[in-house]
């Protein structure tokens, strides 16, 4: 790398990694996470789930086919950024830019040069911990010990409805906002859904009085537990309309159900994870950014775990008999891939297109 000023990654164990600075020129402090991925650092940039996270990549060579504005999954959140290699000249012909100054525009401070693997290790042993990238370092790590991530959903959140079309529209989906990725709307425009994106706490009256055929819940970041707005008005919509939830939608469903959730040791994040199928015993490689889970002892009789985690064997995903709601952890709509399980966006039209036929039956 050219010559850069110093920089240094402290973890609130007190061990301390020298680099080089990259992105903005500013410290930074947040929860200390990783994720696997060998390509995708787009998405991940993007990924509204890392507010309030320093991401480090494991890959060690990061920023090789640049920046691409059409692949972004919405506005960066993440506080900062861990690299071993920074590629400063991206060979793709739908390169905008580099990363390097992708985190500068978006004033995100960053760091490479650092052993991310050795790092890894370190949060896979000990679990994910409070960090910051400094250009100087610190004399305390006083303000390490006090940070906790919160109100992250609000920040990520749609402000106001937002309404996305399609040429086609069969049917209508409101997405209920916690830090959506771009690419779950996509898939439902594709699958003739007008999309209708309300903010995180639009009470049930103003949701199903848009009339939708079904609700979306989305990704999001943070303790699923703080957000007892949202918990509220899944309890009230469920049963009366068909709802898909994914990542922290499935979270606050499993919540509003009455199950609960805990913090994973250092969660799930990367495009490698198996996922099994209880019932079809069908495993499947899925994408993944989540550092809380539900706990399945405390589902009992408000729903079935219908995935499990083929690694650690922790719930991935919920049917809700009777409730006409289905749940997962993993991301359906991952982009860049992997796209084994995108047909459960099909399973959720089958579910609008059924409830509908069931209620128009009943009238």
């Amino acid at each position: 790398m050219k010559n850069r000023r110093k920089a240094w990654l402290v973890l609130k164990d007190g061990s301390v990694y020298e680099g080089q600075a990259i992105g903005a020129d500013r410290d930074c402090l947040g929860e200390l996470v990783f994720t696997t991925g060998m390509n995708g650092y787009i998405e991940t940039l993007t990924d509204p789930s890392y507010a309030g996270q320093i991401v480090i990549q494991t890959f060690p060579l990061v920023g090789n086919y640049g920046i691409i504005p059409e692949d972004f999954e919405g506005k960066p959140h993440l506080r900062g950024y861990v690299v071993r290699e920074l590629c400063e000249t991206p060979s793709n012909f739908r390169s905008e830019g580099t990363v390097e100054s992708f985190l500068a525009e978006h004033d995100i401070p960053g760091i490479a040069g650092i052993d991310t693997r050795q790092l890894t290790r370190k949060l896979r042993e000990y679990g994910v911990m409070n960090a910051a990238i400094v250009r100087t370092p610190p004399e305390s790590i006083e303000d390490l010990e006090r940070f906790f991530i919160h109100g992250v959903v609000e920040e990520c959140s749609v402000k106001k409805p937002v309404k996305h079309e399609c040429m086609d529209a069969r049917r209508r989906v409101v997405l209920i906002d916690y830090g959506a990725k771009e690419n779950i709307i996509r898939e439902l425009t594709s699958r003739s859904c007008e999309v209708i994106a309300v903010p995180y706490n639009t009470p049930a009256a103003e949701i199903r009085a848009f009339s939708p055929d079904g609700v979306m819940l989305s990704n999001g970041p943070g303790d699923p537990a703080e957000n007892t707005e949202a918990i509220a008005v899944i309890r009230e919509l469920l049963g009366t309309v068909p709802v898909f939830g994914i990542c922290l939608g499935h979270q606050l469903t499993a919540l509003a159900a009455g199950a609960s959730t805990y913090k994973m040791k250092y969660g799930h994040r990367g495009a490698n994870q198996p996922v099994s199928d209880t019932i079809t015993e069908r495993t499947f490689i899925t994408t993944q950014n989540h550092g809380y889970a539900v706990d399945p002892a405390s589902i009992k009789d408000h729903g079935t775990v219908r995935y499990i985690n083929a690694n650690d064997g922790t719930c991935e995903g919920i049917d809700y008999p009777g409730l006409s709601c289905f749940t997962v952890q993993f991301h359906p709509e991952a982009c860049a891939g992997p796209k084994d399980t995108e047909f459960l966006f099909d399973r959720f039209i089958a579910m609008m297109e059924e409830f509908r036929h069931a209620k128009g039956h009943h009238d």
